[in-house]
């Protein structure tokens, strides 16, 4: 049992540290051809969007704003691939813990 509470231990500890990890992060996505870019930090927070001039048709705003969530959902599925990149190794192992503990083997769990 003590042995099983200190892999727990360092399990959290673990996450702790992926998860201050992924916060950390910014990532891109991109749209268009790199025509729109929005940079978001791990936590899915927009830090900054790029147009370029290119891009912008006063006849066509339909296409712009298009590109424009385009991009912001490309770097939003860069930031779930970055997730499962940083936590998986974690939580790969554990069953899905967001389930119960059913992962670790416990019976009745």
């Amino acid at each position: 049992m003590q042995q099983l509470m200190k892999q727990a231990q360092k399990m959290q500890q673990q996450l702790e540290a992926a998860q201050a990890e992924l916060a950390a992060a910014e990532v891109t996505g991109t749209a268009g051809g790199g025509l729109v870019s929005a940079t978001v930090t791990g936590a899915g927070e927009l830090l900054s969007l790029t147009i370029d001039p290119k891009a912008v048709d006063p006849d066509d705003v339909e296409t712009l704003q298009d590109l424009v969530v385009a991009a912001i959902r490309d770097a939003n599925r860069a930031v779930a691939d970055l997730a499962a990149e940083k936590m998986g190794p974690v939580t790969g192992g554990m069953g899905g813990l967001g389930g119960g503990l059913g992962g670790l083997g416990l019976p009745g769990l």
